[in-house]
């Protein structure tokens, strides 16, 4: 089977962690790497003995050899640049948040259904085998009735560089959308259901969220609250509640040792068990879940759907720390 040809429209840092892993992956090849700066697109494919590189990411899109492409620009270049990948026919893996907003990501969604190519957000962690045991304890009852998810994503910056994407409102940036993003969509997932409303308050910087706590309202008494920042120090943990078991991962986006991902469940009387789930960098697994889907046609799956609510999720709660106010979401995943 003819490997799916892929060229990335960027230079961004975490090209360079996604790149190799499409090398490597077998059911794949990194065919070029596009820069608006032909300089930067040539020394990125040298450094990463890409084949080609483009001077313009229209030249990669125009490129009958390229199947897809990796988007990993800022949120508010991913409606327009998706759009254009669509239009020409190129699958897309875009990098999370998937757009600044739900009508951008709506949009997004739709012209990729229209042009019949998939759209898959850059959540990695999800399609590991350590987050489908994770899925399977919990969708197994053995924590009992669900009582709560909470998780956090935070790093700390010493200053708060200004210049930064992530400090750029009109970019995309904040840490709910850049952190965040993964606590609220664990959260769907997991409860696999929408809140019925939410509340948040936040800290802002340069008009965007440099520390954000959100709280998330959903059927039958279950709740879930994240926490993400940029002002403390990095951690990565989610744990779920049950009424007789509850279940922690400190690692959950990214395990902090590569050899050893794992997770803990605990039961009332002080007892713990940790489980270790070896897969492969979770970047490979991401990409065969897209090569999956691209050979299976699967335009509207599951992962898009769950990125598009994680959308509407992230638009209430900002909402809701701006207006310091509760924000009704009532719909169901």
């Amino acid at each position: 089977m003819r490997p799916i040809r892929f060229a990335i429209l960027g230079t961004a840092k975490i090209a360079r962690t996604v790149g190799p892993r499409i090398q490597a992956f077998e059911g794949t090849e990194l065919v070029g790497v596009a820069s608006r700066l032909a300089d930067k697109a040539t020394a990125f494919a040298s450094d990463l003995q890409i084949p080609r590189s483009f001077d313009s990411y229209e030249a990669a899109l125009s490129d009958p050899e390229i199947d897809a492409v990796y988007i990993p620009l800022p949120p508010s270049m991913h409606l327009e640049w998706t759009t254009k990948a669509a239009e020409a026919g190129k699958h897309v893996l875009c990098e999370k948040p998937l757009a600044r907003n739900a009508d951008e990501a709506e949009q997004m969604a739709a012209v990729c259904r229209q042009h019949k190519v998939v759209l898959l957000d850059g959540v990695m962690w999800y399609h590991t085998p350590r987050a489908t045991a994770i899925k399977n304890a919990i969708d197994s009852g053995q924590l009992g009735t669900l009582r709560q998810v909470t998780s956090v994503f935070t790093f700390c910056w010493d200053e708060f560089p200004l210049d930064n994407v992530r400090m750029q409102r009109e970019l995309g940036g904040g840490s709910l959308l850049d952190l965040g993003w993964y606590c609220v969509g664990a959260a769907l997932w997991l409860f696999n259901e929408m809140p019925q409303q939410v509340m948040a308050r936040a800290h802002y910087d340069n008009d965007v969220d440099t520390r954000f706590n959100g709280f998330m309202e959903f059927t039958d008494r279950k709740v879930a609250t994240i926490e993400s920042g940029f002002d403390a120090v990095k951690r990565r943990w989610i744990e779920v509640t049950g009424a007789k078991q509850n279940l922690v991962c400190d690692d959950f986006t990214r395990p902090w040792n590569d050899d050893k991902p794992r997770f803990w469940t605990h039961g009332s009387n002080g007892t713990a068990a940790e489980h270790v789930i070896q897969h492969r960098p979770q970047e490979e697994h991401m990409i065969e879940t897209f090569c999956h889907l691209v050979r299976d046609n699967s335009i509207d799956h599951k992962w898009l759907n769950l990125s598009l609510k994680t959308q509407k999720v992230c638009d209430a709660l900002a909402q809701s720390a701006r207006e310091r106010t509760t924000v009704r979401v009532i719909e169901s995943i």
